[in-house]
């Protein structure tokens, strides 16, 4: 009988968890990591602890959103998605909080042993992207959670927010961890992972366009209307797509790098469906084709990279 309610909180943390949400952070890490690799200076080391802490980072921000859109009343019960352990009562607010100050703990120690594995004693390196791991931290619980002031996901904020982590951040930030330089080619894959991380979440946005309007929370598809946010998405892939292209051609990348391009399918039968339903439960289905999308563009591009 005790295991019962043991077993029901376990479901409720890996609930508010959201670890369908977790390939999609994983993302930039890979193609990152491809990256650095086609500059033959790949470290593996390095590719595991980053992937740590970007999954513990994306969990961090899936409980400050579940805690602060419960918070805020932005989740009712005309809410389309996953139900949210807060909102729902599977977990108490004092309970979240908790999770996410341990959560941001281990984010932190990750991040602290990622730096010493990549840079060993090169202090300014370690000062730099200590700046940078805090400003994850901060955004990840500030997305939802405002500090003193309206969070900025609901000011229209978060697509800003998602193509600089998902995209500059996430893949310029992994690529140095490993080269411990810059160079200008590697931005344009950095800037259309970000662009395609960014569609994931506008679908998310003109799924909930409704009920996020009724509740105030002012998303950037909110403040667009319905028309024009699709239009925007359209923008968003084509411009992923255009980058893409421009950078296989630059770059004499194997064929198998040049099979990224396969997932514009999924990615226009998705914004089509956009176009032409508003079905929660059909766009939830498509939001997740859009996720697995981008996560297979980043692995086949990674790949690609790797055997360049």
């Amino acid at each position: 009988m005790e295991s019962n309610p043991k077993q029901r909180q376990r479901q409720a943390w890996l609930l508010a968890a959201r670890p369908r949400t977790l390939p999609l952070a994983c993302a930039s890490i890979l193609l990152g990591s491809g990256l650095a690799a086609s500059a033959q200076a790949f470290h593996p080391a390095v590719l595991v602890l980053a992937l740590l802490t970007a999954i513990a980072l994306q969990v961090l921000s899936n409980l400050a959103n579940d805690y602060g859109d419960a918070a805020s009343g932005a989740d009712d019960q005309s809410r389309i998605g996953p139900i949210r352990a807060v909102s729902s009562g599977l977990l108490t607010p004092k309970a979240m909080r908790r999770g996410m100050v341990i959560t941001a703990m281990m984010a932190a120690l990750l991040g602290l042993l990622l730096l010493l594995t990549a840079f060993g004693n090169q202090w300014a390196e370690i000062a730099t992207f200590l700046l940078l791991g805090a400003a994850s931290l901060l955004a990840a619980v500030t997305y939802t959670v405002g500090l003193g002031g309206t969070p900025y996901g609901y000011r229209g904020l978060g697509d800003i927010a998602v193509f600089i982590f998902f995209g500059l951040l996430g893949v310029l930030g992994t690529y140095y961890l490993h080269v411990q330089q810059l160079s200008w080619l590697p931005l344009l894959p950095a800037a259309a992972c970000g662009l395609l991380a960014t569609a994931v979440l506008n679908v998310n946005n003109v799924r909930d366009i409704e009920s996020d309007t009724r509740n105030g929370k002012n998303t950037l598809a909110v403040r667009l209307g319905r028309e024009k946010a699709i239009n925007y998405h359209w923008a968003l892939l084509g411009l992923a797509l255009l980058l893409t292209l421009t950078y296989l051609v630059v770059l004499p990348v194997p064929l198998i790098g040049w099979s990224c391009l396969l997932v514009a399918k999924p990615l226009i039968d998705a914004a089509r469906t956009l176009s032409h339903t508003r079905d929660g439960e059909i766009l939830t289905g498509k939001l997740k084709k859009t996720a697995i999308s981008t996560l297979i563009y980043s692995v086949l591009l990674s790949v690609g990279l790797a055997l360049f």
